[in-house]
């Protein structure tokens, strides 16, 4: 799949620190360039960075559509770039659970999830990334999972615990926990036993992180932490290396990632929802406070780019720091110099948008086309 060679001429670009400008724009050899080449008018569209995700799991449905149907993944992964190139994403981190929950969160199923992606990742043009999301109580996964992470090239881990713990520590059974157990194929005794366990083990949980973290931080591991509730959580992630709030719970929790200089990250669904559906603090309420650096697609991959128009279309943000929420904000909590922003030299990851309804007309992933449709097909073939 070759780089295109094209100058864009006529749309309105997003360019920085200038905004939306009538300007042209090059791309060559995946990368944006001053060069000249074959010009293609896009009147009527808007030329934007591509979108950076920091954490979506929209995958899901692609790679196991029902249960028990597992076993066409890089299929799925295919059916999912499609579906990401759609609505203007050129880097995509899949994040996948490694949970005692089992099933599509099990550990097994991610090792199938990080082992097809490696094998794809060469055949999409989107930048397929994987995200760990690992539960903490899982001591028994701690020794080799840095070995792990490299064999899968996972460059991030995202730390949970959705253990019960009020219930379990009264020894009640969790609601939903048949379900729960049968999902995972265990029997329903032996799946609160071994929640029992875990949760007996929380003692040993810190010191493990301890080691665990170090390592990772040595090994050049993103990390970060999940739905932290408080600022004493978020304190406690910041001291291990975890420098990456995703979906803090409160304002509290927001403004301790804040004050500490880490990145936050929030849902789209919950701003463009107009909140969120656990009665978590609002997405829109932390971005009005400027207390959130880049929004997720999370578990709908349209929601990204329908975040940012809102928020520009209802002023809450100007255009380009709208936008810099779902590219350039994102891309700067990965560490990714290299996108983010249609800059000379930095990779040509470009969303077309309809200037009149805001849809994608087509996303263009280091150069190369990863998504056209309608009239702006029609002007590139043309």
């Amino acid at each position: 799949m070759s780089a295109l060679e094209l100058t864009f001429t006529g749309a309105e670009v997003l360019l920085p620190g200038k905004g939306l400008v009538d300007a042209p724009l090059s791309i060559a050899r995946g990368q944006v360039t001053d060069e000249t080449y074959r010009e293609v008018n896009l009147s009527g569209f808007l030329v934007l960075p591509g979108i950076v995700d920091l954490h979506g799991d929209g995958f899901e449905p692609h790679v196991a559509p029902r249960r028990g149907v597992m076993k066409a993944t890089e299929e799925g992964l295919i059916a999912t770039e499609a579906e990401i190139a759609a609505n203007g994403i050129t880097t995509a981190v899949l994040a996948q659970f490694y949970s005692w929950e089992g099933g599509l969160r099990g550990p097994e199923f991610a090792a199938r999830v990080f082992e097809a992606l490696v094998t794809m990742r060469d055949e999409v043009a989107t930048d397929l990334r994987g995200q760990l999301r690992f539960e903490t109580h899982m001591l028994d996964h701690f020794e080799g999972l840095k070995q792990k992470l490299r064999d899968w090239a996972v460059e991030y881990i995202v730390f949970n615990d959705h253990l019960p713990h009020d219930r379990l520590s009264q020894g009640r059974k969790p609601p939903r926990l048949v379900g729960q157990a049968l999902k995972a194929g265990r029997n329903p005794e032996a799946h609160f036993e071994m929640l029992l366990d875990l949760h007996a083990k929380g003692s040993e949980v810190a010191a493990a992180l301890d080691t665990l973290c170090t390592e990772l931080l040595e090994d050049g591991v993103l990390m970060g932490s999940h739905d932290d509730g408080t600022a004493k959580t978020r304190n406690y992630w910041r001291e291990r290396g975890a420098r990456i709030s995703e979906f803090p719970e409160t304002i509290e929790a927001a403004e301790a990632a804040r004050s500490g200089g880490d990145f936050i990250v929030m849902g789209a669904p919950n701003l463009v929802r107009g909140g969120s559906h656990k009665g978590n603090v609002s997405a829109l309420d932390l971005v009005a406070m400027g207390l959130c650096d880049a929004l997720a697609s999370d578990y709908h991959y349209p929601s990204p780019r329908r975040a940012a128009l809102m928020l520009a279309q209802t002023g809450v943000l100007d255009f380009e720091a709208a936008w810099g929420l779902v590219s350039s904000g994102p891309a700067g909590a990965l560490g990714l110099s290299d996108r983010g922003t249609l800059s000379p030299g930095l990779r040509a990851d470009i969303v077309v948008l309809d200037k009149e309804n805001g849809r994608v007309a087509g996303t263009f992933a280091g150069g190369r086309a990863s998504y056209l449709a309608g009239d702006l097909a029609a002007r590139l073939i043309g």
